[in-house]
């Protein structure tokens, strides 16, 4: 049995008294990918913001339910929500360089947030999280430079290298290629089939083609519920219930 690094039991999440994600169990398997896929509105991305409690930035967001990480929940009392920031890291879908700063400053953002001033170490967490972002030899000679001056692809890759310095356990993805180009989309691709190896991985994914080529295991959300979740081949050749081939297919969505 594949051990387990985070896991949602019952997990509910209100808006107002609007229920955006309803009574959702899904185990999120150590160093594996796992893809969540479904048509806009499903509740995809309110899913994946409670892995990390984004939503405690929103007063009318409520929470019910169990959110573990390594068997102890996030929403217990006295959990501090930027630890489990830190430790649950995030990318959005669209690249966030900070304009002001330089590449290497972006990169070390979050290390200066929690007080490291060491130079050298910084230096070497700038090298090792932009090379696990396949990025450090288009930019090694360019790291005092703005990273609004990357292309989009970089600088999504740049986001990526952010949430990696400050070595979380888990990388939640946003859509992370939706705004990018095919060859940008690629680069991310290949990079989130190296990533697993040292970092579990979950992605939201309105590209069902992406979610069949990178992750391990799929769930398919449907007005806020999860319809099924399974191992990424058995569910898009052979799914379960008729609501998920009626997506997978084109019928919806």
């Amino acid at each position: 049995m594949e051990p387990l690094r985070m896991e949602t039991q019952n997990l509910t999440v209100y808006y107002g008294k609007n229920a955006g994600v309803k009574n959702v169990s899904l185990p999120v398997h150590d160093r594996k990918i796992t893809a969540l896929i479904g048509p806009s509105g499903c509740g995809k991305t309110t899913f994946l913001r409670a892995l990390n409690r984004m939503h405690d930035l929103n007063p009318i967001v409520r929470i019910e339910g169990r959110v573990l990480l390594d068997g102890e929940d996030v929403y217990a009392a006295g959990v501090d929500p930027v630890v489990i920031r830190r430790r649950v890291g995030m990318v959005f879908q669209r690249p966030t360089p900070f304009p002001t700063m330089s590449i290497f400053e972006n990169v070390v953002a979050g290390l200066r947030l929690v007080g490291v001033k060491d130079r050298e170490r910084l230096a070497e967490v700038a090298e090792r999280s932009l090379k696990a972002a396949a990025l450090w030899d288009e930019v090694k000679d360019r790291l005092n430079e703005p990273a609004v001056g990357l292309s989009g692809g970089q600088q999504q890759r740049i986001s990526i290298a952010r949430a990696l310095a400050v070595e979380p356990e888990v990388l939640l993805m946003d859509e992370p290629t939706s705004a990018l180009d095919p060859i940008s989309t690629q680069a991310i691709e290949d990079l989130l089939t190296d990533l697993k190896d040292q970092v579990t991985i979950v992605i939201v994914t309105h590209n069902m083609q992406q979610a069949a080529r990178v992750s391990d295991r799929t769930a398919f959300f449907l007005n806020g519920d999860m319809i099924e979740y399974g191992p990424t081949e058995r569910l898009f050749t052979n799914p379960a219930d008729e609501r998920t081939e009626a997506y997978i297919t084109g019928r919806f969505g």
